[in-house]
């Protein structure tokens, strides 16, 4: 993808969307995306893979560390959000009963991060690894970057 078509999906996106970086290889994450897609009735996020070019871009642009490549990221109004604070912000954004798990703000973030750390790092032996990146079908295409 050239550059300049980057810049492009990167204006759109900072003014009307927000964005999630998920392992594209990681089964719990390749879930959790579908998860919210199917709960993302307002048609807010936008989801690219940490792997790809893009997100390497909005690393850049962003000045994240690459530490970070164990969480999920959420670039919303041009700011960024890691580990808890994006599950929390994005469940906050959901249909049903989701946004009440943003009630958990209010638990201090180092043990809400602690939390999210440990199952980051053990994600692949309890969920499994893909061989190759998530694929989304075709009906879902549009909101991947």
């Amino acid at each position: 993808m050239k550059k300049k078509k980057i810049s492009q999906i990167r204006s759109s996106v900072d003014k009307e969307k927000a964005v999630v970086l998920f392992d594209g290889f990681c089964n719990l994450c390749s879930w959790s995306v579908q998860f919210i897609i199917k709960r993302d009735k307002k048609d807010y996020f936008r989801f690219a893979s940490l792997q790809s070019e893009i997100a390497s871009q909005f690393f850049k642009d962003y000045n994240i560390p690459k530490g970070f490549y164990q969480s999920i990221v959420l670039i919303e109004n041009n700011a960024v959000y890691f580990k808890s604070d994006a599950a929390l912000r994005i469940a906050h954004k959901l249909k049903g009963l989701w946004p009440v798990l943003y009630s958990f703000k209010i638990t201090p973030k180092a043990f809400r991060d602690y939390i999210y750390t440990i199952i980051a790092k053990n994600r692949f032996k309890w969920f499994g690894k893909k061989e190759i990146c998530y694929v989304p079908n075709e009906k879902y295409l549009v909101k991947f970057l």
